[in-house]
């Protein structure tokens, strides 16, 4: 489903429910004493919903922050793909041709078989390790002459470049299963969510379309918050999604 129509459903519902609850809250709830109230509800109303915004902002910029880092990180990545197959092609045979075919297999492995597990949470295959293993074995294995401090140097720039490609993968790998918003988080998230809308009914002194109104679109403010996490928890799916661009970009200057 479009990630616009399912937000514009979310925040329709909320708003029919919130809108539902303020109605019954005005037409069958007891008025007496509401308006003395109004100092009161308002303390609690601005503890509770500055309680509830700093917890919000915290987990969306979090979650804004992940998704940029990895990101990024995948362009480094990539990059140090890259550039471990261009030093390597400074090695003799036939260390430089499989090192560069086993590179490009890598970024086709990542975009074509890894990126939609990972957005979906499913298990990685082990593809994507066991050619990262055979690229680091091949350099190992290369026969560089020892008075040769120029493919020495290459040798050990390919060498670094895959250390660089291995610690970038690890962290991608790791960004799908610590960004996800914990069940804790969740509970905390909605029920401060229900507090939050629920509040204002204890205000008095309103008319009833103007409470309905006010109550609804606190619902929906709310509710779009609450989308924008889920939307945002895993980098690799949602509305703000990363994909696979630099390692399609890597496939390109591989062939």
């Amino acid at each position: 489903m479009n990630v616009y129509v399912a937000g514009s459903l979310w925040v329709v519902g909320a708003v029919g429910l919130g809108a539902l609850i303020a109605y019954l809250v005005r037409r069958y709830g007891l008025d007496e004493g509401r308006p003395d109230n109004n100092d009161a509800a308002g303390q609690a109303f601005t503890i509770v919903g500055g309680l509830h915004a700093a917890v919000i902002a915290f987990v969306l910029i979090s979650l804004f922050d992940a998704a940029s880092t990895v990101r990024d990180s995948s362009y480094e990545e990539a990059q140090s793909l890259v550039a471990a197959s261009w030093a390597a092609d400074a090695l003799p045979e036939p260390a430089r041709t499989e090192i560069r075919e086993l590179a490009a297999g890598y970024a086709d492995t990542v975009v074509n078989r890894e990126w939609p597990r990972m957005r979906d949470g499913g298990v990685l295959p082990e593809e994507g390790w066991d050619q990262l293993d055979r690229m680091r074995a091949v350099v190992d294995t290369a026969d560089v002459p020892g008075d040769d401090d120029w493919l020495t140097s290459r040798k050990t720039e390919v060498a670094d470049s895959l250390l660089d490609v291995f610690k970038e993968r690890q962290a991608r790998l790791n960004a799908v299963r610590d960004n996800n918003v914990g069940m804790v988080v969740w509970f905390v998230l909605i029920g401060g969510s229900v507090i939050f809308v629920l509040l204002p009914n204890l205000f008095g002194g309103t008319k009833s379309l103007t409470h309905i109104v006010i109550v609804s679109t606190l619902a929906a403010a709310t509710t779009l918050l609450l989308f924008a996490i889920f939307q945002m928890q895993n980098p690799f799916a949602g509305g703000s999604k990363v994909g696979p661009d630099a390692f399609s970009q890597a496939i390109e200057r591989l062939r």
